[in-house]
């Protein structure tokens, strides 16, 4: 008794070490993991203001990116523009250059035929003097005795007939005061007949002959120009003023250059620069079209281009119709150096709609209705123009009915009458409606239409929960997947319906509030669950086939179109099924009973195991606790082994009722005979049976400590008597010996060591 006291007060003492060591853990994991929670809040928050602070960098550097991107793009563009200015002026030098080498080759080639033609009349003239005095008469002298010289033949004879002074000696050689004054007075009259005549520019000139081919202008200076007859487009007269360009005073000849081309052409583009300046008005016609837009011919010989946006404030959708219609236009972009002009005429349409613009905004407020004309057309809506100002008319306010796309409701260029939804003026934008100058169609919709009506409609939209039917304009109602058929198991409406089918349906709900129709197509036909109670009973055994098979249990068809469910729980009397694929599979035959029907939510509960008797109270008597028995293992996992008993039910052994230590993986594997096990609880109302693989050899030991306790027991009970009767004894004989004494001490030491 002592020595199980101790052992149940010991068992206490370190059951309380224990549930305190158990609590202490649980406060220091309570405590560590409200550390861990708010540390990870902390760090939650930080990436948070991390994540945010990257956001707001990797925006702004997008914006840089972009700004980069389109600075890059503008230089890019500049520089290509450059290049093509820089080709084209390289281009015409390389043309002007060609063009002075051909006109230097000329002259030289002019020059050496005049230098040829002086050589042959000098070798002819020459060659007569030499033969004349063979021919001639003796010389005659004329009166006062001295000889009579004939006149010489015209040309160069080689004869010195002045003084000869060399170019070197002219500067070194001064001059009489004479012949200083005449040289002063000499020079100023010819700097008197000219003028200070600037290059590449435009001077005034004076015709002095005018020959077939080329015009001689003298513009007062050392030499007069030629220029070309055909530059002028008028004849011209000797002594008439016109303008001429200078290109140089003097070329490679020495010789003035002129050109009346050119001065037409600076004449010309000064006019458009000015006009350019003043932003003047210009009168055009359109003469061709090109790739972006329209070539107009201004100022009768000058060619601008006009881009297809420039035209019209609205989009041009015909280019053609405008090819020889003369407009105005103004010109908005110069290039002097590649002489490019460009101009608009949307410019000037802007800006008379600018008043108009100003006082429609000024006016306009929700509810007001305005005519406009259909500017553009979007997948998203229309944009309407107002007059100078645009609205837009968004897809859903174009008709109460279903529209797919604007364009069809309306087209571009048709007038119509809308109203203003909504005008925000900080933002100038302005929402349009068109439907809403229309009768609401759901205005007295109970008195066309009310439940439990049959009607005909039109499927406009198949969704993956139903499918939209169209009664009317403006009114739809919803076939959901669920109201389509009541055998058939539609997965999507499209195995029904598809887009356009004309479909009769019932009402089955009107919201006013949600304006929303409920229908149905299946109510058309007979329900097949009425009386469903009556032909299946509960109890009612049947074979169905298996249709579908989910986690918590099997789908069994009873008739087309209603299904049972048999739960997990109702498949095995004798086996623990995880899953029901592992007891039958789809589409094979499967006995079940009715066990329920719910005949208002449309459930019918089924039964498997039902079919046969519970044979678990034959397992009680089979399997009642210490009965030992045979198994086979038929699965292994962390808590133990499950193994299938002779008679075909499952049981259960704790990792901790097998012999073998360790993981129950490693010493245990399916299909491997267990013989000496033992039920050690058995529980048939959760269909439990327990069993141990260590109970005999518990139970053994158990039997050893009790029988030694009980042989001690039976010692201390001889040894209690033998001292009463002992101490009996000594009472009726009178005193004790000293041998009798040590006696009774070697017994007491006895008894205490049984005690200890």
């Amino acid at each position: 008794m002592a020595e199980d006291q101790l052992n149940e007060q010991e068992d206490r003492t370190l059951t309380e070490r224990i549930k305190e060591a158990a609590e202490d853990a649980a406060e220091a994991v309570k405590e560590t993991a409200e550390t861990v929670v708010e540390k990870a809040k902390v760090a939650v928050e930080e990436a948070a203001e991390k994540a945010e602070d990257f956001v707001e960098k990797a925006k702004v550097a997008v914006e840089e990116a972009a700004e980069k991107a389109k600075d890059a793009v503008e230089e890019a563009a500049e520089k290509a523009e450059d290049a093509a200015e820089t080709m084209v002026e390289k281009a015409k030098d390389s043309v002007k250059e060609a063009a002075e080498k051909t006109k230097d080759a000329v002259e030289k080639a002019t020059e050496a035929v005049a230098k040829t033609a002086k050589k042959a009349r000098a070798r002819i003239g020459g060659e007569a003097e030499a033969s004349a005095p063979e021919a001639s008469t003796p010389e005659t002298r004329g009166g006062d005795g001295e000889a009579y010289e004939a006149p010489s033949l015209k040309g160069y004879t080689g004869r010195e007939s002045h003084e000869t002074v060399k170019l070197e000696d002219l500067g070194a050689r001064e001059l009489t005061p004479s012949e200083q004054s005449k040289r002063t007075r000499l020079e100023d009259l010819m700097n008197a007949s000219f003028s200070d005549i600037p290059e590449q520019d435009i001077v005034m000139g004076r015709v002095v002959t005018v020959s077939d081919k080329d015009v001689v202008i003298d513009i007062g200076g050392k030499s007069d120009g030629i220029v070309a007859r055909n530059q002028f487009g008028v004849d011209l007269v000797p002594g008439q003023e016109v303008e001429v360009f200078v290109e140089r005073l003097e070329n490679r000849q020495g010789q003035l250059q002129l050109s009346k081309e050119k001065a037409d052409a600076t004449l010309r583009w000064r006019r458009i620069q000015r006009a350019f300046e003043t932003e003047e008005v210009l009168e055009g016609e359109i003469i061709r079209r090109i790739k972006g837009g329209m070539i107009v011919m201004i100022l009768d010989d000058t060619e601008a281009f006009l881009p297809g946006s420039q035209i019209d404030v609205r989009p041009v959708r015909d280019f053609d119709a405008y090819l020889g219609r003369r407009m105005e236009f103004k010109i908005v972009k110069l290039n002097e150096t590649n002489q490019n002009i460009v101009v608009s005429h949307k410019i000037l349409i802007e800006a008379d709609l600018a008043e108009q613009r100003q006082s429609i905004l000024d006016t306009m407020e929700p509810g007001q209705v305005l005519e406009g004309t259909v500017k553009n057309i979007t997948d998203f809506g229309v944009f309407v123009d107002l007059g100078g100002v645009d609205g837009l008319l968004h897809i859903t306010d174009l008709s109460w009915g279903r529209v797919h796309h604007p364009s069809e409701v309306v087209e571009p260029e048709q007038k119509l009458n809308v109203v203003v939804l909504d005008y925000d003026r900080d933002r100038q934008r302005i929402s349009l409606g068109l439907k809403q100058l229309q009768g609401h169609p759901w205005d007295g919709i109970h008195d066309r239409y009310t439940e439990g009506q049959e009607v005909e409609g039109k499927v406009v939209s198949i969704t993956d929960y139903g499918a939209f039917v169209e009664l009317e304009k403006g009114i739809e109602g919803l076939v959901h997947i669920s109201e389509m058929s009541w055998t058939e198991h539609v997965k999507h409406p499209s195995q029904v319906v598809k887009e356009g089918d004309k479909v009769i349906v019932k009402i089955l709900g009107i919201d006013d509030d949600a304006k929303k129709i409920s229908l149905g197509m299946k109510q058309l036909q007979p329900d097949p669950w009425d009386g469903i109670a009556e032909r299946y009973p509960n109890g009612h055994t049947f074979t169905g086939k298996v249709r579908n098979i989910t986690a918590f249990g099997v789908f069994v068809e009873i008739e087309p179109g209603i299904d049972g469910l048999v739960h997990i729980s109702d498949l095995s009397w004798t086996k623990k099924v995880r899953h029901p694929g592992e007891v039958v599979k789809k589409g094979q035959d499967l006995d079940v009973v009715v066990l329920g029907i719910d005949e208002k939510n449309r459930r019918i509960s089924l039964g498997h195991k039902q079919v046969a008797d519970n044979p678990w109270e034959d397992f009680r008597v089979a399997y009642g606790e210490g009965v030992k028995t045979p198994a086979t293992v038929v699965r292994v996992h962390d808590k133990g082994i499950d193994v299938e008993l002779p008679a075909g039910v499952e049981a259960f052994v704790p990792a901790g009722e097998l012999k073998k230590p360790g993981h129950p993986a490693d010493g245990y594997r399916e299909g491997e005979q267990l013989d000496e096990l033992v039920v050690i609880r058995f529980d048939g109302q959760n269909k439990e049976i327990i069993l141990s693989e260590t109970a005999e050899a518990k139970m053994a030991q158990r039997s050893e400590r009790e029988q030694a306790r009980a042989a001690k027991a039976a010692e201390r009970a001889q040894e209690a008597a033998a001292m009463a009767s002992y101490q009996k004894q000594q009472q009726s004989s009178g005193g004790t010996t000293l041998g009798e004494l040590s006696g009774l001490a070697a017994l007491r030491d006895k008894f205490n060591e049984n005690e200890g």
